[in-house]
């Protein structure tokens, strides 16, 4: 590189530049060899005008000499003519120039030569500097781009590849391989090159951390950018130059940062000596900018504080505490820090004298509490930021009964519980370490703690911790051991007599004697229809009254309570009597005078009782006329509906017997068609009748127990010939013993037969009906499940009405009445059935009948 730079004086690459390819070279060279042989042939032209210059000269010469002979001549007897003597000079001269030509020529001819060889070895020593050149541009360690005007720039050479510099047209685009900085720093010196031919040296980073030197430089009107790959030491040296930049960057950043804060700050040599200071020091000494009290040397600390400081300060140990010292002429408290540094030291001072002034007042303060505190009756102990005892009062001795000794000692608040559990004076806990941690959480908190403490030796304890803003905690101990204890007992009366208030069915209201209601129990409020927020304590009967008035308001109601109660009579009187209200609620009232002016109000459901009375005359009498009724009813529908069905019935099974004769196969099936249809009929009117029974209420159950086991068996017989005729089989699954229940038994079977028709008339042929039985506790579960095509949910809800038929879908029409019996008939049971279908998967019906402790009949309700 130094063989490079010296190569070109003037420029330290200029030559490398200008030696880049073989084939420049070569144009500069010839340019230099046709420059030397102009100059060459206007020197031979120069030296051939001055020989015949020379010529002319010697001819001119000639002519005096000529002119004297010729004179002589003429004077001698004219020996030659004038033509003859110029023609003479004329050959004379031509001849004289014709020899110095020649002269001239041979010597030029050797000179020629001369210049030739000297030609001929400065191109030899030109084509080995291109060689070099060559050599060097080809070194793999550096690379050159060339701009030429405005053409497109040239590179030669190629850096490393563990550079990251890519080697094609890419390589200008110094943002995909340099980092940010050096990129943009580049491209701005590139640009100054270029426009203003400013030359540069400066050192690039590139995306992995490589280092390389680039230096832009101007020849010939083009402008050069070389960038050459450092060896280790330069690079070192590169890298040490950039951390320089960097750190020299970060004082900069400092130094204004710190020129910018209120805080005095300073920087001295090892001697001692202010090397630097910021603005607000140079304030507070007064001077004009912070370099005039540099160099007057303008201290802020006195004497004896620097030699302190001084003294005190090691590498390893920062000088830092409060110094006073003064400062515009006040006195100023400074919380300084002053560390070591390389080649001196450093430091900062901040002003805390209002710091110090509260600080001052708050010991004051605290002296006066603590004077104050020593004299309450109520315990207290103050911890410092460190939770050390730094105060307590006689108080608090007297309450723990603990060694002045050891508080003296300023125990830890971890060790003061610790010593009073071990004394048996603090609540049994069954996690200590949780207990203890959770009291000392108080450090930590935000907010006053508080918690109740139940001493082994029956004392309450309300303990109070709170926590200080500088650090610390105040802990203050209320005894509340009779005040908890007439609270317990206060609050367990009122307790009780609330609950007993408010469990009461009567309704109770007490008023005081300005006529403001003190409390109400829910019956009081439920009674009159009012809300809780219009009795609430505090309310003014009048207004109660005006709440209360949809419900009663003539004279005989709250208006005489008013009266009553607000009187200010000196015997107060109780009162008593019975409301009607409008809803038809029948209330009986007492008013009683209480203890302390107040009276009570109390109100007693009735309605029950006097309805009741009402409800049996009125239902004794409807009875009467219903049993009429029903006797008549019943005897008039049985002549007139069951006598010719039972007629037909009769007449038709006795065509059947051989007695009557023979008859034919149309006639057989006549017959058959009449039988069925009589029967159906049958079963028709017999479910009129008893939902018209069920529905007037006079229906009986007749009580009995029932052998379940038995009751299957003969309803499996009587649905046998209804299931053939379907064509569906009876699947019956039960324990083998179901035992009894109480219940009416001919209802029973009527509710299972309807069920298991109906299933047997939904269900396809082929099929299977399902009759699942169980118990659960006293009651008979049983399900009775088809394979029919299902119930839609919209149709489920009507299903128990009375003639609805459902599906269209089933063998045999009816009046659909069938499930709706079963839902009267399991209602008389006192039990409950219910329906679960699914279009296209069948339908189930539950059914639960509870037994009852005695058998007996009851009447419909």
């Amino acid at each position: 590189m130094s063989e490079l730079k010296n190569s070109l004086p003037g420029q330290a690459d200029d030559g490398a530049r200008a030696g880049r390819r073989p084939s420049t070279a070569g144009q500069d060279y010839n340019s230099v060899t046709a420059h030397e042989a102009a100059r060459q042939e206007h020197g031979s032209l120069a030296r051939f005008l001055k020989t015949c210059a020379a010529g002319t000269a010697l001819a001119a010469l000639a002519r005096p000499v000529l002119a004297q002979g010729e004179q002589q001549a003429a004077a001698s007897a004219h020996l030659f003519t004038s033509s003859q003597v110029i023609g003479v000079s004329v050959v004379i001269g031509v001849i004289s120039a014709a020899l110095l030509s020649t002269l001239w020529l041979v010597r030029q001819r050797g000179n020629l030569e001369n210049e030739s060889r000297e030609i001929r070895s400065a191109l030899s020593d030109a084509q080995q500097r291109i060689s070099q050149y060559q050599a060097l541009i080809a070194d793999k360690n550096r690379r050159i781009v060339i701009w030429d005007g405005n053409t497109r720039p040239e590179l030669l050479g190629q850096l490393p590849p563990e550079t990251g510099a890519p080697q094609d047209g890419e390589f200008l685009a110094f943002g995909l391989w340099l980092k940010s900085r050096s990129a943009s720093e580049l491209e701005k010196a590139i640009d100054r090159l270029r426009d203003a031919a400013q030359s540069f040296d400066m050192v690039v980073e590139t995306m992995r951390d490589e280092v390389l030197e680039a230096q832009g430089r101007v020849s010939g009107g083009r402008a050069f950018v070389r960038f050459v790959a450092l060896n280790n030491l330069r690079a070192e040296l590169a890298e040490l130059r950039i951390e320089r930049d960097r750190l020299m960057t970060s004082i900069s950043a400092f130094q204004t940062m710190l020129d910018a804060i209120d805080m005095p700050a300073w920087q001295r040599d090892a001697a001692g000596r202010l090397t630097w200071v910021n603005q607000a020091y140079g304030e507070a000494v007064e001077a004009r900018t912070p370099q005039q009290a540099i160099n007057e040397g303008r201290e802020m600390l006195t004497t004896v504080a620097r030699e302190r400081i001084r003294a005190t300060t090691t590498p390893e140990s920062p000088f830092h505490d409060t110094i006073s010292t003064v400062v515009r002429g006040n006195r100023t408290f400074f919380d300084v820090v002053d560390v070591k540094v390389p080649g001196g030291s450093a430091g900062i001072a901040v002003d805390v004298s209002n710091t110090e002034a509260v600080r001052a007042e708050l010991e004051r303060t605290l002296k006066s509490h603590a004077e104050t505190l020593d004299h309450l009756a109520t315990p207290v102990a103050i911890f410092d930021g460190d939770r050390r005892l730094q105060f307590y009062n006689q108080a608090f001795v007297a309450l723990w009964g603990l060694d002045i000794a050891f508080l003296e000692g300023r125990p830890d608040n971890s060790e003061l519980l610790e010593r009073l559990r071990a004394a048996k004076k603090l609540p049994d806990q069954l996690n200590w370490k949780s207990w203890k941690e959770g009291a000392l959480s108080v450090y930590r908190a935000l907010d006053t703690q508080s918690d109740l403490w139940h001493l082994p030796n029956g004392q309450t304890l309300r303990v109070f911790a709170t926590a200080h803003p500088q650090g610390g905690a105040t802990w203050v101990f209320e005894n509340l051991t009779e005040q908890v204890d007439l609270e317990t007992r206060y609050n367990t009366l009122v307790k009780v007599q609330g609950e007993t208030i408010d469990h009461l069915s009567e309704g109770v209201a007490v008023f005081g004697p300005d006529g403001r209601i003190r409390l109400s129990n829910p019956a009081f409020r439920a009674l009159w229809g009012i809300t809780e927020a219009e009795a609430k304590p505090g309310t003014h009967i009048r207004a109660l009254g005006e709440a209360c008035a949809p419900s009663y308001d003539r004279p005989d109601g709250w208006k005489t309570f008013a009266e009553l109660i607000t009187s200010f009579d000196d015997e107060r009187r109780s009162s008593q009597g019975t409301l009607e209200l409008f809803s038809g609620l029948v209330l009986d009232y007492a008013v009683i005078p209480l203890p302390n002016a107040q009276t009570m109000l109390t109100f007693v459901n009735m309605t029950d009782s006097v309805r009741a009375e009402r409800a049996l005359t009125e239902k004794n009498e409807a009875l009467r006329k219903a049993d009429e009724l029903k006797n008549d009813f019943v005897q008039h529908v049985s002549y007139e509906l069951r006598s010719p069905l039972t007629n037909i019935i009769g007449f038709t099974d006795l065509l059947r017997t051989q007695g009557v004769g023979p008859l034919n196969e149309r006639q057989a099936e006549y017959i058959d068609h009449i039988s069925t249809s009589s029967s159906v009929l049958l079963t028709l009117v017999n479910d009129i009748l008893d939902l018209a029974t069920v529905d007037a209420g006079i229906m009986r159950l007749n009580y009995a127990e029932i052998d379940l086991n038995d009751l299957l068996d003969d309803v499996s017989m009587q649905i046998a010939d209804r299931l053939q005729e379907s064509g569906v089989a009876l699947e019956i699954t039960a324990p083998a013993y179901l035992g009894s229940i109480v219940a009416d038994p001919q209802r029973l079977k009527q509710i299972l037969l309807k069920l298991l028709s109906n299933a047997a008339n939904f269900s396809p042929e082929g099929t299977s009906i399902s009759l699942e039985c169980q118990r659960d506790g006293t009651d008979f579960v049983f399900s009775v499940k088809d394979r029919g095509p299902g119930i839609s949910p919209d149709m489920i809800a009507t299903m128990f009405d009375r003639f609805a038929t459902g599906a269209k879908s089933g063998k045999r029409g009816g009046a659909g009445l069938g499930l709706s019996i079963v839902d009267s008939f399991v209602s008389l049971h006192h039990g409950d059935v219910t329906i679960d279908s699914e279009p296209g998967k069948g339908t189930t019906v539950v059914c639960r009948i509870p037994s009852v402790d005695i058998p007996h009949s009851a009447a419909a309700e």
